[in-house]
C-alpha cells in the first residue's frame, strides 16, 4: 500500500514490531532533542544520546525536558560523539545513527573509516521524502547534501538509492525527473543536460526495473502540469514525477531549503546507500523534519531488515542503560560530505 503524507509514514512505521533504539551524535540542540521525545512519546524509537553532558543538561533544561530517564554517553567533542555513536551501532546496542548538532562531512567521516566506521552498502547520497504542495502523495529530492559534483555512473547510482526509498514507500513504477536548468540538451556548456540524457536512456535500457526516467528536465517540466502544457511535452514523467535528482549539491540543496524554509514543507531526509540507517535532517530543520527523518529511516532499516530494538541488542541480548564515556576519533577524510 502506498505511503501518501508523512504522518501515513508515522503510522507505518508504530504498525511493525519493536521499538528501534536510535545513536543521537552531538545531541545538544533544541530541535533535535524535541524530535527525540516525540518519537519516544509516540513509540516510533528509543533515543540515546550522545554529546556533551552539560550542553544537553542546559538545552533540555531551557525546553522543560526530562532526559534521566534515557541513557546518555558524555562525548563532547562531535567527531567523538559520531564515534561513539558508530560503536554502539557495531555493538549491536543501536539500529541506527542521528545527525545532531554536528556537521556532515564530521558524521561521513565517521561512518565512512575504514577501521572504526561502517563499510557502504554502495554509494551514499541524501534522500528527502516529502509531502508535493496541493497534492495527496510524497516526492523524493536527491541529493542535497552529500554528493557535490556527482559524475554519470555516481548519478546513477544516486537514482538507484531514491529508487530504493520510493519502493519502501509503496510508490509502483516511480517516475524520475533529472532535473537540468532546460529539457534542450547544451553540450558542453551545460554538461548536466546531457548526463541527464544518458540516465534516461540507461533507464529505457531497462537499468532501472520499472522506473520510468526522463530528462533533461526544467523543475517546472517536472512538477506542472501547466507547463507541460505550454511547452507541449508528451512524457509519462512530464509534470507527475515523483523524484527529482538535481545536478549537483548546489542545486539540490538550494531546492531543499527553499522548500523547507520558504514554503514551510516538512520533509524527512536520510542517508541512503549505507548499511547504517543515518537520519540526516538539516541542522536548521524543525523538530517536525527531524520527527519524520526518524520515521524515515526506521521504515528503510526495516526494509533491509536491520533494526536494532529497544531491550535487545542483534544477538536478542538485553541492553542496560549506562553512562559513558566517548573517545575522539581520529581525523578521516570522507567523500562528497558537506555542512548542510
Amino acid at each position: 500500500m502506498t505511503i501518501r503524507t508523512l504522518e501515513g509514514l508515522v503510522e507505518r512505521v508504530l504498525g511493525m514490531p519493536g521499538v528501534p533504539r536510535l545513536a543521537v551524535a552531538s545531541c545538544a540542540e533544541d530541535f533535535v532533542i524535541q524530535a527525540c521525545l516525540a518519537a519516544h512519546e509516540r513509540g516510533l524509537a528509543e533515543p540515546i544520546f550522545v554529546g556533551d553532558r552539560e550542553q544537553t543538561a542546559r538545552v533540555s533544561e531551557r525546553l522543560g525536558a526530562d532526559l534521566a530517564p534515557f541513557e546518555f554517553h558524555h562525548a563532547p567533542e562531535p567527531a567523538a560523539a559520531v564515534e561513539q555513536c558508530i560503536r554502539l551501532y557495531r555493538a549491536g546496542d543501536a539500529g541506527a545513527i542521528m545527525k545532531g548538532k554536528v556537521s556532515t562531512d564530521v558524521l561521513l567521516r565517521g561512518v565512512l573509516n575504514k577501521e572504526t566506521g561502517v563499510p557502504p552498502a554502495g554509494v551514499l547520497s541524501h534522500v528527502g521524502v516529502f509531502g508535493a504542495p496541493g497534492q495527496d502523495r510524497l516526492m523524493i529530492l536527491t541529493d542535497a547534501g552529500i554528493n557535490i559534483s556527482p559524475n554519470l555512473q555516481r548519478k546513477a547510482d544516486i537514482v538507484r538509492n531514491a529508487l530504493a526509498v520510493a519502493r519502501a514507500l509503496g510508490i509502483s513504477a516511480p517516475r524520475v525527473a533529472m532535473l537540468a536548468a532546460t529539457e534542450k540538451v547544451i553540450y558542453p556548456a551545460m554538461p548536466a543536460t546531457l548526463d541527464a540524457q544518458m540516465v534516461a536512456r540507461m533507464g529505457e535500457q531497462g537499468e532501472f526495473g520499472d522506473a520510468q526516467v526522463a530528462g533533461p528536465f526544467a523543475l517546472d517540466l517536472a512538477v506542472s502540469a501547466r507547463a507541460v502544457e505550454c511547452k507541449g511535452v508528451d512524457n509519462p514523467v512530464a509534470g507527475r514525477a515523483d523524484i527529482l535528482v538535481a545536478p549537483d549539491i548546489e542545486s539540490g540543496n538550494i531546492l531543499y531549503k527553499a522548500l523547507t524554509s520558504m514554503m514551510n514543507v516538512d520533509m524527512a531526509g536520510i542517508v541512503a546507500g549505507s548499511r547504517v540507517p543515518i537520519v540526516l535532517p538539516s541542522r536548521g530543520d524543525t523538530d517536525r523534519t527531524k520527527f519524520f527523518s526518524i520515521a524515515l529511516a526506521t521504515l528503510m532499516a526495516a526494509a533491509a531488515g536491520n533494526s536494532v530494538c529497544a531491550g535487545q541488542n542483534d544477538s536478542g541480548q538485553t541492553v542496560s542503560g549506562q553512562i559513558a564515556s566517548g573517545q575522539t576519533a581520529s581525523d578521516q577524510t570522507a567523500s562528497g560530505g558537506r555542512e548542510t
